[in-house]
């Protein structure tokens, strides 16, 4: 079995450079995704509570730590505090939440979902009479304090934030007592991202790219499109290394010193995908995949975007 490379955060801990993502995977295929992805090797999973399969997950994890097929120390779990729980004390409250939901005493890394706040107390997705998102005017510091004391708490071991801008990201670093160590983004040759990446570099924070195959399977995507794995350069890099399209995107982020998350339900896709640890990709191959860049981004939430905190107004 192939090993994984791991990444180390600016607080010492290591995370997979390789995870299994769980967006848009329905609970009833969850379980067995994330049982299947731990058998293969996967050591790092990818959660959310928005992604309302946390409970599945959670029994996953705990099957296979009872089957003995791994250890809770072995495992690496990321998830996510959702914007309905912006306010600090919501944001213990989220945690625990997810601890409870997914069984666990610790969570390895908890992310700040989203820069913008929703309406708290009711609905994870909250709307007015117009069926227009209900925004709350919270500020993300606050909401970091929350993740803060999280980790004091010892519930997370390590704490960051996800969709966040240059801007917003610059702005946490210079008031915060802990400091982020990561930042999930949207991440693929056609929205490459280099230069909030390397502002996240200086500041000491990793990167993690969502969607690395430009998630062709969501919802809202136009009829007819043409995908990141159809693309000509990309079918023609696969071609010379022997492996997939999806693959090729798969180790892309990994090359550049990311961590990758593509997600899969099918048994067949998640062992393939794990074979990505199996070959590198050239320089030049990174270079080239760099120049389709066209600042393409699949994944808008375009619902929030009169939130002040909204991420993507600026170019980065």
């Amino acid at each position: 079995m192939a090993k994984c490379p791991v990444v180390t955060l600016a607080d010492g801990n290591k995370i997979p450079a390789l995870g299994l993502g769980t967006w848009k995977s329905a609970p009833s295929q969850v379980y067995e995704a994330v049982l299947e992805a731990i058998r293969v090797g996967y050591r790092h999973i990818d959660c959310a509570l928005v992604y309302l399969n946390e409970p599945e997950v959670g029994r996953a994890i705990g099957h296979a730590i009872k089957e003995g097929l791994i250890t809770r120390e072995e495992l690496f779990i990321t998830t996510k505090c959702w914007n309905s729980f912006h306010s600090k004390q919501k944001v213990l409250e989220c945690c625990n939440r997810s601890l409870r939901a997914l069984g666990l005493d610790y969570i390895d890394l908890y992310l700040v979902h989203w820069p913008q706040a929703y309406k708290e107390g009711g609905d994870l997705f909250p709307k007015d009479e117009n069926g227009h998102i209900q925004l709350a005017d919270i500020d993300y510091l606050e909401t970091w304090e929350g993740m803060e004391e999280c980790k004091r708490k010892g519930l997370v071991r390590s704490i960051g934030v996800s969709n966040f801008n240059s801007e917003q990201i610059t702005r946490l670093v210079k008031s915060c007592e802990i400091k982020p160590v990561m930042n999930q983004i949207e991440c693929h040759p056609y929205l490459t991202q280099k230069k909030l990446i390397a502002l996240c570099e200086d500041f000491q924070i990793k990167t993690t790219a969502y969607s690395p195959l430009g998630s062709p399977d969501r919802p809202w995507a136009p009829k007819g499109e043409k995908t990141l794995m159809e693309d000509d350069t990309v079918k023609t890099i696969a071609k010379k290394h022997g492996v997939t399209p999806a693959q090729v995107l798969i180790r892309y982020p990994i090359e550049r010193g990311l961590i990758s998350i593509p997600k899969s339900t099918n048994k067949a896709r998640i062992a393939e995908n794990f074979k990505v640890l199996n070959f590198s990709l050239d320089p030049a191959d990174v270079e080239i995949l760099n120049g389709l860049d066209k600042n393409f981004r699949v994944c808008v939430l375009d619902a929030d975007v009169n939130s002040k905190y909204y991420p993507f107004n600026i170019p980065y």
